[in-house]
């Protein structure tokens, strides 16, 4: 057995144990923040030894437990850390401590894949847990921006790979809600591999999964789905919903710019649930096809995920990226450090009236 494939296996036993165990014994297992405390007798890990982080990029690093906090990621919650002793990289995602348990159980449903960044370590803190993730090279939505567009054969190879982490999840009953480019993020210096990152916002389906109805709506703007805003509070798919996020995406890596688009929210809207949009006349027929299997305002009429995966746009591409084959554009080198410019905010919560 392979040094990565003990260290999986040990990661899922140790998420199973926090998943599994008991509530009042996690409450006698957190850690303190407060530095001027005496030690507790906890393990290193579970003893962070400054307070949680805060937004700014501009200040020192934190300690939590092991691991060094660095600056946030671009238009995300989550941060670079390191071991302090190894000097590994890590993604550090912090969660409220209530409720945890729950936000993580989608990594004990789908297990391992190779386009999912695993679950590798949980820190426990007074009032949050930090998560840690693989370390990453940047995420898709800024490697898009820095490219203007993609060409399709480039696209092609890494669509497929945020579909495969899409389908996986799908089949073992995880609807992954707010899906976006920027969950997906670059596990190579070369950008040529893809790993879906971050699932504490994932809905894990109970009982039979062939259910995926959700009420809730949850999303970013650009990426939501029409009857999610035509639906009121009624129920709908949550992998349909899915599927038009990843038409969204696509659209995007490949044109350059979102199918939808508008300054204000409340036309912005108006434009999602008529569901017409423009492809340029220069995109190949093949491609213009799949992006209408995805972008079909009827959730009935789209395709799933694994049936996304036979289209003849993808069927004839390879899935695993040769390095050798394609090298980092320069402008990809390093992740543009910049302010968000899209709007990329979350959809307004809808509340039931009683």
């Amino acid at each position: 057995m392979s040094a990565g494939t003990t260290a999986a296996a040990r990661s899922q036993l140790r998420l199973k144990r926090l998943l599994d165990e008991p509530r009042d014994i996690v409450k006698c297992k957190v850690a303190r923040l407060d530095p001027r405390l005496p030690p507790t007798g906890l393990s290193d890990c579970l003893r962070p030894r400054s307070p949680a982080p805060k937004s700014s990029p501009s200040q020192s690093p934190s300690r939590v437990g092991s691991y060094v906090l660095f600056e946030r990621c671009e238009g995300e919650k989550s941060y670079r850390a390191e071991h302090a002793q190894t000097k590994q990289q890590y993604t550090c995602q912090v969660l409220p401590l209530r409720g945890y348990q729950e936000r993580l159980a989608a990594y004990a449903r789908i297990g391992h894949h190779d386009n999912v960044c695993g679950l590798l370590d949980v820190v426990i803190g007074q009032d949050s847990v930090y998560v840690f993730l693989p370390g990453h090279y940047g995420d898709m939505h800024a490697y898009v921006r820095s490219r203007k567009r993609l060409g399709e054969e480039e696209a092609g190879l890494l669509f497929a790979q945020m579909l495969d982490a899409v389908m996986h999840c799908h089949r073992h009953g995880v609807v992954l809600r707010d899906l976006k480019l920027r969950r997906f993020v670059f596990t190579d210096e070369y950008r040529t591999r893809l790993a879906l990152l971050g699932l504490d916002d994932c809905v894990v389906l109970r009982g039979d999964h062939g259910d995926d109805s959700l009420t809730d709506r949850h999303g970013c703007p650009a990426y939501v789905s029409p009857e999610l805003l035509t639906n009121g509070s009624g129920p709908y798919s949550g992998r349909a919903a899915d599927v038009w996020s990843l038409g969204v995406s696509l659209y995007t890596m490949l044109i350059g710019r979102y199918p939808f688009q508008d300054t204000q929210p409340a036309a912005l809207f108006a434009k999602i649930r008529r569901g017409a949009f423009g492809v340029p006349e220069w995109l190949s027929p093949r491609a213009k096809c799949l992006i209408g299997c995805m972008l079909r305002k009827s959730p009935a009429e789209r395709l799933a995920a694994s049936e996304l995966l036979m289209h003849p746009w993808l069927s004839g591409r390879p899935r695993t990226p040769h390095h050798a084959a394609r090298r980092t554009h320069p402008s990809a080198q390093k992740t543009p450090q910049r302010r968000t410019e899209d709007g990329d905010q979350v959809v307004p919560t809808w509340t039931e009236k009683h």
